[in-house]
């Protein structure tokens, strides 16, 4: 099965996957993979600590790709404040693992660049490397050095969206892909070209959030504001207003896999005109089924909107504004009457994938967005009666990609497969939850399912954590620090009980 957790990244051995400081071995390698190096070097067990141990898993200082003073005085700060030693061992692993893998920071012509891997893949995403710092914010106002290396972060994202809008993830310039033979336009900037709406949502999400925490608009130079063109501009293509074969983008590869090609020729399945912005993959990088895939919807109206206020605000611009304006309003429309249905067993509830012929797709993905992630993307209110009812869907069993095991429960997805659980669904749960229970089960399933590790992974088995995907994570490491530093601002004794 070809996908993101199959590329280990280059030299990872020597960067990070086998870094040892006292008794650690620091992230970046599967078990099979560490077992097996155990077995070619006759390394110690006791180079392979316990998690009972709860001895620090991050790499040593010297070898940490960036340090941030603020971030580590919110570590030390929270942890004394967590009552359970493996929970606070794992914020500590976690939090700071974008930070201390997967960042390389420049200055380029005088101005902040910042390059950002996913982990065990050496490529950057727009998704992942926003949802990466986006954790990172409110401590910016705190220390100039890291709110730097998230302009860079926003800098970079504009020069990968004016390389190509339609691509998914990059190389730090022009290098080599395993996929630079799939039947699209690839450029040897690029990594993979999967069209998803998401891509083009996220840096906005990040330069808007940006700008509101530290009033800062300098990375909105005229490479940012050209991107922001490309952006709006491939929305309204992707409309396909002029019919389904007339879209400049189109996709395929040589693969057994279904989800790792499009159907259609490479243009998707048929889909009506009706207001909505196809997405050929999902945030899982699988293709969609229906292309009309309704999370991105509502995340895009909330980016152009976003988008709407830098535009008038920061750059005076009230006729492109206005353009963003239009487009999330008719997007908004079209969401209003095509994005809910009666399901059989639940109501009125909000699908995963449209066609605008009726055809509806009632699902979810633990990749964001996912139906589950609306209210933490500002897209629904938490309290609104669809998403309640459709959340109920969710979490149920009746949902295909919901799964239940002795290790735990929780939405899983078709990149992983079936009985596979996500860490980011688990996560995502709490975060948009207001039930103490709630959150305190999700925490429960989070420390039990580690694996040992004191890291978050892509997936695990529901009935063994053992079997588990992508031991270098990323996303779902900084997401958890993100979800332990908001339980402990509105729910604090759930860490000290």
């Amino acid at each position: 099965m070809p996908s993101r957790r199959d590329f280990i990244k280059a030299g990872g051995l020597a960067a990070a996957g086998l870094a040892i400081s006292g008794n650690t071995l620091a992230i970046g390698l599967s078990n099979d993979f560490i077992h097996d190096r155990m077995r070619k070097t006759a390394m110690p067990n006791s180079l392979l600590s316990p998690a009972s141990d709860f001895i620090s898993k991050r790499p040593p200082l010297s070898e940490r790709k960036f340090t941030s003073e603020a971030v580590e005085a919110k570590i030390a700060e929270i942890k004394k404040d967590i009552s359970d030693d493996e929970l606070a061992w794992m914020f500590e692993n976690c939090f700071p693992n974008t930070l201390d893998t997967t960042v390389t920071f420049k200055y380029i012509d005088g101005k902040p660049d910042t390059f950002v891997i996913t982990g065990d893949i050496n490529a950057m995403w727009l998704r992942d490397s926003t949802a990466q710092v986006f954790p990172y914010l409110p401590l910016t106002k705190e220390d100039k050095k890291l709110k730097d290396l998230i302009a860079g972060v926003i800098n970079r994202q504009a020069k990968c969206i004016l390389i190509d809008p339609y691509a998914n993830a990059f190389n730090d310039g022009p290098g080599h892909s395993e996929w630079m033979s799939d039947l699209t336009d690839m450029k040897p900037e690029l990594h993979e070209r999967k069209w998803e709406i998401d891509s083009l949502c996220y840096p906005i999400r990040l330069s808007y959030n940006y700008w509101k925490t530290t009033s800062d608009s300098s990375p909105f130079n005229d490479e940012w504001y050209n991107a922001m063109k490309l952006v709006l501009k491939t929305f309204k293509e992707q409309q396909r207003k002029e019919g389904n074969q007339k879209s400049p983008y189109k996709f395929q590869r040589v693969t057994g896999w279904q989800s790792d090609t499009v159907a259609g020729g490479g243009y998707g399945n048929p889909i009506v005109p009706v207001g909505l912005i196809v997405s050929i993959f999902r945030p899982s990088d699988d293709a969609t089924i229906f292309s009309f895939l309704i999370p991105s919807n509502y995340f895009a109206v909330v980016s152009l909107r976003q988008l709407a206020e830098i535009l008038i605000k920061v750059k005076n611009d009230k006729s492109f504004a206005n353009e963003c304006s239009l487009l999330a309003d008719e997007v908004e429309k079209a969401l209003n009457k095509f994005a809910y249905s009666d399901h059989l067993n639940f109501g009125k509830i909000i699908p995963y994938e449209v066609d605008g012929y009726g055809n509806q797709l009632f699902m979810d993905d633990a990749n964001i967005p996912s139906l589950l992630s609306l209210p933490y993307l500002d897209a629904i209110e938490k309290e609104n009666p669809l998403y309640k009812n459709t959340r109920k869907f969710l979490l149920s069993e009746s949902n295909p990609y919901f799964f239940k095991g002795s290790a735990g429960e929780g939405i899983g997805g078709p990149h992983a497969g079936v009985d596979q659980i996500w860490h980011l669904s688990i996560i995502m749960q709490a975060l948009t939850s207001d039930s103490k229970e709630e959150i305190k089960k999700c925490l429960h399933t989070l420390k039990t399912t580690h694996a040992n590790t004191g890291f978050m992974h892509e997936s695990f088995n529901k009935n063994n954590p053992e079997k588990f995907s992508r031991s270098w994570f990323a996303w779902a490491n900084t997401l958890f620090g993100e979800l332990i530093i908001k339980i402990h601002n509105d729910y604090p004794m759930l860490l000290k009980g």
